[in-house]
């Protein structure tokens, strides 16, 4: 089974394209069962500023107590996943929401409870459910909340979510889908990465501003042992004649020079 992860970011989901979705029909027409796992910032923070509650990051990740864990997965199960669902349906792609933390799919940990709240990393991907789906025809739509061995629910990083997921399916490729099409350079895409290639370019300055966290996040997931990770566009077609259109990152013994 030719498996394919497709995460995109809270801020893209009402933004993606009738070309996105267009490549979206082709991929499965092609053969290929389509995982999407998915976050919802914007929406949370929205919420939270309607609350009243001021958010907290630390390195990165969101400070989540009780209260806030209540409000990430109403934002995300009650309206980022319910958007991407049905936009995907109204397309003719056949969609399933869940939550990550439904069957038991995703099993997590803390990361640090006392600096971080309920904010965790996933140790286990249950992957029956999603098999299941994808043997139907369905694609699963999930949200990155998990659940520790105790049942006690996680907020998970989205983007190290859709990693393990894919790393859980073995997955062919797992693609970050953004509001550009790739890295470029002196306006080009640039069609592949290796690791070292991709922090020259930081060096240089060739990538820098918000695709900085988008190249780290991409090899951040590399290394955890997915084979191709890939930075798309869900403004833009990015699967086109049987060719994929945005940035391959790729572990270094995998590039042909």
């Amino acid at each position: 089974m030719n498996i394919l992860v497709i995460k995109c970011g809270g801020s893209i989901i009402n933004e993606l394209s009738k070309s996105f979705f267009h490549s979206v029909n082709q991929l499965q027409n092609r053969g290929y069962h389509i995982v999407f796992v998915h976050g919802g910032g914007p929406d949370i923070n929205s919420m939270m500023e309607k609350l009243e509650i001021e958010p907290v990051f630390e390195d990165g990740l969101r400070k989540t107590t009780s209260e806030v864990l209540g409000i990430v997965e109403l934002m995300l199960t009650g309206k980022s996943n319910r958007s991407l669902v049905h936009q995907l349906e109204a397309h003719g792609i056949k969609a399933v929401g869940l939550s990550g933390s439904d069957a038991g799919i995703l099993t997590g940990e803390f990361i640090d409870e006392q600096k971080l709240g309920a904010v965790g990393e996933i140790q286990h991907v249950n992957t029956e459910l999603l098999r299941l789906l994808l043997e139907k025809g369905y694609c699963p739509v999930m949200t990155p909340i998990s659940t520790t061995e105790a049942g006690i629910k996680l907020n998970v990083n989205a983007d190290m979510a859709a990693g393990s997921v894919a790393r859980a399916l073995s997955a062919d490729m797992c693609l970050f889908v953004t509001d550009v099409k790739g890295v470029l350079k002196d306006g080009q895409i640039l069609d592949k990465l290796t690791e070292s290639e991709t922090l020259s370019l930081i060096k240089d300055g060739s990538i820098h501003g918000g695709m900085i966290p988008k190249v780290h996040t991409a090899l951040s997931v590399l290394d955890k042992g997915v084979g191709e990770v890939m930075i798309v566009s869900g403004k833009d077609q990015f699967y086109q004649a049987g060719q994929f259109i945005g940035t391959r990152f790729l572990q270094e013994e995998g590039v042909i020079q």
